[in-house]
C-alpha cells in the first residue's frame, strides 16, 4: 500500500489541474532542515494526487546535516509512490536541482563519486539511494524558491521544523 505512512490532509483537497501541470501523476513537495548544521534535523513531504488529495509526513533526525535532511525528505518521498508513475518533484534546494538539471550527479557518476575539484563526494549513500528510486519511476526535479509564495513549499518546511521541535521536545 502506497503512502501508508502518510497522513490525508483534509483541509488542502484541490482541484489538481488548476494547480499543478495535468501530465504527472503526483506532484511533491520535500524540505529538510536543521537546527544547528550539524544537529537535530527533520523531514517535510507533501504528496497532491491527480485527485487534488493532498498528503504530508514528516521525521526527526539525532543529528543531520541540511542537505542529507534534503536528500532525505526526497528519498522518503519517492518511496512513499508506485514504480512507473510519472511525479514532479519540487525542491527549494539547488543542492538537489542543480545535480539534476546542471548534470551534476551523472558526472559524479562517470567520475567514481568524485566532484569536479577530485573530492569524494559528499553524501554518496543518500545520493545512490535517491538515483535508486529515481529510476523506478518517472521523475523531473524542479527548483521553487524557499520560504517565498508557494504555500505547499511553506508546509513542507513548517513540517520539518515541527519534526525537529517535537524531537527536542521528547
Amino acid at each position: 500500500m502506497y503512502l501508508q505512512t502518510f497522513k490525508k490532509r483534509l483541509d488542502l483537497n484541490l482541484k489538481f489541474s488548476d494547480h499543478f501541470p495535468t501530465d504527472y501523476d503526483y506532484v511533491v513537495y520535500t524540505d529538510g532542515a536543521c537546527s544547528g548544521n550539524p544537529g537535530p534535523g527533520g523531514i517535510g513531504i507533501l504528496i497532491i494526487n491527480k485527485e487534488g488529495e493532498v498528503y504530508e509526513n514528516s521525521k526527526a533526525y539525532e543529528n543531520a546535516t541540511n542537505n542529507q535532511m534534503e536528500l532525505e525528505s526526497a528519498i522518503q518521498a519517492l518511496k512513499s509512490l508506485p514504480s512507473g508513475v510519472r511525479v514532479l518533484l519540487r525542491t527549494d534546494s539547488e543542492y538537489i536541482s542543480k545535480a539534476f538539471s546542471q548534470g551534476w550527479l551523472l558526472n559524479w557518476i562517470k567520475n567514481n563519486w568524485r566532484s569536479s575539484s577530485r573530492k569524494a563526494v559528499k553524501n554518496k549513500e543518500l545520493w545512490q539511494q535517491l538515483l535508486g528510486e529515481v529510476q523506478k519511476r518517472d521523475v523531473s526535479v524542479e527548483w521553487i524558491k524557499g520560504h517565498d509564495k508557494d504555500m505547499f513549499n511553506k508546509e513542507a518546511d513548517r513540517l520539518a521544523r515541527l519534526a525537529i521541535k517535537n524531537l527536542n521536545i521528547k
